[in-house]
């Protein structure tokens, strides 16, 4: 009798270590956590599944905050009537400051030599803020403002100000193709800033750009 009531307390008191050890070395059912962010990759088919429901198919496409972005076109000029134009090329690189919104600083340069009159160029150079609409996808389209100055021959150098608004479409996750209008007018101080608002003129651009 006492033999068997030893050996239950020795079960007993066996079991209660075995016991805590199996709790504690049982996993866990739920699911370990994962980084979604669109700068995360997927490292399986349900996360990638989880990305695209969130970001949508095109997810890989497109900038990041911190990415640089370089562009490359034609670019053209006109006054508000339209009927005397210039064309010749723009160039850009800029900043991400988050997923939808560049800091850009934009080179153009336009060039003519109409009959009867000697050839002449005409240079800007400006800082532009663009906020793009869509986060994802393959088109982007965006509206900003610019401000800068207007150099060249046979024209007054001077500060120019600019609303603008474009569309990018990406060929790559990297790689698209852009169109950009831009309404700017030039004053020499700012008491001229307003007031010359509805003597501005058309400048527009077409080309490719990258993010890197």
């Amino acid at each position: 009798m006492k033999k068997n009531l030893y050996l239950t307390l020795a079960l007993c008191l066996l079991g209660i270590p075995l016991h805590a050890q199996t709790q504690v070395g049982t996993p866990s059912n739920s699911a370990p956590m994962t980084t979604l962010d669109r700068g995360t990759p997927a490292t399986t088919n349900y996360e990638q599944e989880r990305v695209n429901e969130r970001y949508g198919e095109w997810s890989d496409f497109g900038p990041r905050a911190g990415s640089w972005e370089f562009t490359l076109g034609g670019s053209g000029l006109s006054n508000k009537d339209m009927d005397s134009s210039v064309g010749g090329v723009a160039a850009s690189v800029g900043l991400y400051l988050n997923d939808m919104l560049l800091l850009a600083v934009r080179q153009n340069v336009n060039y003519t030599n109409s009959s009867g009159s000697d050839s002449s160029y005409i240079g800007s150079t400006r800082i532009a803020l663009d906020q793009h609409i869509l986060a994802t996808g393959r088109l982007r389209p965006f509206v900003g403002v610019n401000f800068g100055g207007v150099y060249g021959e046979d024209v007054t150098n001077t500060f120019v100000a600019g609303i603008e608004a474009g569309l990018k479409f990406y060929v790559q996750e990297r790689t698209f193709l852009y169109g950009l209008a831009d309404y700017a007018w030039a004053f020499r101080d700012s008491d001229a800033a307003t007031d010359n608002f509805k003597d501005g003129g058309f400048q527009w651009s077409l080309g490719v750009g990258f993010n890197f």
